[in-house]
């Protein structure tokens, strides 16, 4: 592709990408879309469909270049659906008073059109001095399990991947500047269910009470203070998220008691070791409970270097603000990434994304490609 014909401008690619309506687990054309301009751009892109043969998730992984240092840009190209009430068609991209509109603007089509457009930009100044690649899935908004982990293991396969990845979550809660994340809590979910004996409340040396088992397990977890936080991340927060019995009488003991609860832990612990001391105290009081737990992912870090300096750098280059290094928030596909090698995140302001009537400004846009371009040329490519 001649360099007047490289797509340097994020609008366009963005609101191409907002027209495809990919609600996971639909892709609405959005990859194939992207390939192609990619393709256009130089770039070798690879389909990669991972999990049921009869849904598969789709991802793509596009790279230029066969040196080193691999810079690899991390997104997805599924959104939520849109819902009700909004003031423009959430699929017909429109522009109005200096603002995009569309589902998946934020979240993060618009990241990932900023991010090409920084390559183009790159591009018209030569050959690169490395190699950039993309990963894009589909399937962030969803279950995740057949896309960014599965397309990762498939690079360390191969031998392939990324000196340092950039994952282009909306990561500004309000200015574009705010805030770079270098890592994330880990995240888990527990479900215990304690069976009983059902009886007349009046007769309860006939009965086995299950919810005093549970409300007295669930008071010993939630009275222990894990710990105070660690040099990048708060302390670790054990909520409970329901106790359900399903007892609509006022005078039986229920025979089960369910309760559910959820631990965002940072780095001084891991998911085995909670859910260890989770089913220790559970059976304490209730030898026979059962408890299923699912570990979302692991807490990581990523210790500020020279990339994420270079990251930093650029933010300030192109805002005047100095970002903030943080690493609150949910879970992200950084998770599976950190494993395998460095990663950080920064991407537009998340104010709107989810939201109705989700938008970004076209000036933001703009200065999220020269962030990215910035990023690039300082990273030595």
């Amino acid at each position: 592709m001649s360099g007047s014909h490289l797509p340097t401008d994020p609008v366009t690619l963005a609101r191409d990408l907002l027209r495809c309506p990919s609600v996971t687990p639909a892709d609405g054309g959005a990859q194939a879309l992207l390939a192609g301009v990619l393709e256009g751009m130089g770039f070798e892109a690879v389909h990669l469909p991972f999990g049921p043969a009869e849904a598969p998730t789709p991802n793509l992984y596009a790279r230029m270049g066969a040196g080193h240092p691999v810079l690899c840009f991390a997104g997805h190209t599924d959104v939520v659906p849109p819902g009700e009430g909004w003031a423009h068609d959430p699929f017909a991209a429109v522009v109005q008073d200096g603002r995009l509109y569309g589902r998946g603007i934020a979240d993060m089509k618009g990241g990932v059109a900023c991010f090409v457009a920084a390559v183009a930009r790159r591009l018209e100044q030569g050959p690169l001095n490395g190699s950039i690649s993309l990963l894009i899935t589909g399937d962030e908004e969803g279950p995740a399990h057949f896309g960014t982990k599965p397309v990762i293991e498939w690079l360390a396969e191969r031998k392939e991947l990324p000196d340092f990845c950039l994952l282009g979550e909306p990561t500004n809660p309000e200015a574009l500047g705010d805030v770079i994340k270098i890592g994330r809590r880990g995240s888990m979910n527990a479900v215990v269910t304690v069976q009983g004996i059902q009886g007349h409340v009046a007769y309860p040396h006939l009965a086995d009470n299950p919810v005093h088992r549970l409300l007295a397990a669930f008071s010993e977890l939630t009275a222990r203070e894990l710990d105070t936080g660690s040099e990048w991340f708060d302390p670790t927060s054990l909520q409970v998220t329901s106790i359900d019995v399903g007892n609509p009488a006022t005078n039986i003991i229920p025979a089960q008691a369910i309760g559910r609860l959820n631990i965002r832990f940072n780095d001084l612990h891991t998911g085995a070791a909670l859910t260890a001391w989770i089913e220790d105290v559970v059976r304490r009081h209730a030898p026979s409970a059962d408890v299923q737990v699912s570990i979302s992912g692991e807490a990581f870090l990523t210790q500020p270097g020279e990339a994420v300096t270079c990251l930093s750098d650029a933010v300030r280059q192109v805002t005047g603000r100095t970002p903030r290094l943080d690493t609150g928030g949910g879970t992200s596909d950084a998770r599976f990434i950190s494993r395998y090698c460095e990663v950080a995140e920064f991407g537009l302001v998340g104010a709107t994304m989810h939201k109705r009537d989700e938008h970004v400004g076209l000036e933001t846009l703009e200065d999220l490609t020269r962030i990215y371009q910035a990023f690039i040329e300082g990273y030595g490519l």
